[in-house]
């Protein structure tokens, strides 16, 4: 299998910042006017997190190997006020960058070096469903694999950008009334409708 790129679920009113800033840390983003999507609970989690030879888990810019996971779910309800940002895989060659096979704040994850993705099961993280409701472990377990992610020290400068999916076409007006300039596609899919 191979990746086509990275996503990073946001919402539409951040977009200014990102195209001034890029997608920046949670450390970083403390500084700037903005809304988060973080789940609280998945937060405190992150807040103390050390990364194996590397910095804090909030100093780093994060996104998702694939946005259509737990996280979206729980966000479906707020999918018009939300955007994908589509990533470009080169975000790899950025030194310092870490990639895990699950969600971070998980405590079984595993941080890995960019050279390790084929140690990743592609095919379980990018799989259309994640519930298993006979194994509630199974479920856990997938559910915090799809939730994988890619680790950028500080930031991911907006050069990496490559365009944004959207729900349906009034999120996209509002994507182009902010200055979006990147091609966007409608795909509900992506925002589980």
């Amino acid at each position: 299998m191979t990746i086509q790129e990275f996503q990073c679920i946001m919402p539409i009113g951040n977009i200014p910042s990102v195209m001034e800033h890029g997608i920046v840390s949670h450390y970083l983003a403390e500084r700037l006017v903005h809304t988060s999507v973080a789940l609280e609970t998945v937060q405190e989690r992150r807040v103390g997190k050390q990364i194996p030879g590397g910095g804090k888990l909030h100093s780093y810019a994060n996104v998702y190997f694939h946005a259509r996971n737990p996280m979206m779910s729980r966000r479906r309800a707020e999918a018009e006020d939300l955007c994908v940002l589509r990533v470009k895989t080169n975000i790899l060659e950025i030194p310092g960058t870490v990639i895990t096979d699950q969600n971070a704040a998980s405590r079984y994850v595993k941080f890995l070096p960019p050279s390790a993705i084929d140690k990743l099961n592609l095919c379980y993280i990018y799989a259309r469903e994640w519930k298993h409701p006979q194994d509630q472990i199974a479920d856990w377990k997938h559910g915090s694999a799809k939730c994988a992610e890619v680790l950028v020290p500080e930031r991911i400068p907006v050069g990496f950008l490559e365009g944004a999916y959207v729900v349906n076409k009034f999120s996209l007006e509002k994507l182009v009334e902010l200055g979006f300039t990147l091609p966007i596609a409608i795909e509900p899919d992506i925002f589980l409708h």
